[in-house]
């Protein structure tokens, strides 16, 4: 693991940090193939490298495309998931499946999932979300809503 990343994890609030480690191995053990772990925008973060998207981040093309980001907030974990925002359907499933699990009410952003109980984070769950958008979807999500 990146420097940046371990010195990120140790600078966590212990009473966070062992939920932090378990949703980032999760990240790692189930991304799907062609994301690349980067230590980007201040936090860990996956990215389609520029080996396959060679055009980066149209806000700024020095950036690999982003795709998903795990950071520490001052009252929450976020898990930032681009492809949530760029897929209803997505979404859909995420907030139904998420209901069905959690016993407390979603806290959500366009694309932030923010865990503020760390006793509330639906792991398995996550796993599973992790898993359902391939690089080459990513890929044609994201340029269907920078086109319009």
């Amino acid at each position: 693991m990146k420097k940046e990343i371990r010195d990120y994890i140790e600078s966590i609030d212990p009473k966070r940090r062992d939920a932090y480690i378990k949703l980032l191995d999760i990240l790692i053990n189930n991304m799907p193939e062609g994301f690349e772990l980067e230590f980007d925008y201040g936090m860990p973060g996956f990215v389609v490298p520029f080996s396959i998207y060679p055009d980066g981040y149209h806000t700024d093309p020095t950036h690999a495309l982003p795709f998903l980001a795990l950071g520490v907030q001052k009252g929450h974990i976020g898990l930032y998931h681009l492809g949530i925002y760029s897929d209803p359907e997505l979404l859909k499933w995420f907030q139904d499946e998420y209901a069905k699990v959690v016993p407390t009410k979603l806290n959500m952003g366009k694309s932030c999932i923010r865990f503020t109980n760390v006793k509330n984070i639906p792991y398995e769950l996550i796993e599973e979300l992790v898993k359902k958008m391939s690089v080459k979807t990513w890929i044609e999500n994201y340029e269907n809503s920078r086109l319009k």
